[in-house]
């Protein structure tokens, strides 16, 4: 059983490149859908040891896009949103950055996603 579970296809995006993620950042936009970035790098303990949760994230909440960007990769996207320390994790919606967590805060995160969700659901319905 567990073999199968490892085929089934990440939701988590890696983005390789600049173009990559304006592309995704600018298809989320024109959908209305929040994006939740991973900042990491190959070497931070912390970034890698937080993966299976940010893929658990990504199955959990639907509408979200979850996007996942090795700073060491994409330098750009990384001084763009002042990346200093690994993990960050930036919540962004219409293509800005709304809330940033800096470590592996798993609680933390997950706040702040179902805050920001709960949030948006609820002006919407007014």
């Amino acid at each position: 059983m567990a073999g199968k579970q490892q085929l089934k296809k990440s939701k988590v995006v890696k983005i390789d490149s600049q173009k990559s993620w304006e592309h995704h950042i600018t298809d989320a936009t024109i959908k209305g859908c929040p994006v939740m970035v991973h900042f990491s790098a190959y070497w931070c303990v912390p970034s890698i040891a937080m993966n299976p949760f940010f893929e658990e994230l990504a199955s959990t909440y639907q509408g979200v896009i979850f996007l996942k960007v090795d700073v060491d990769e994409v330098k750009e996207v990384a001084s763009k949103f002042q990346i200093k320390a690994m993990p960050t994790f930036l919540l962004m919606s219409g293509g800005a950055p709304v809330d940033k967590t800096v470590g592996a805060n798993s609680d933390e995160i997950r706040k702040k996603i179902d805050h920001f969700i709960h949030q948006t659901h609820s002006s919407k319905s007014i």
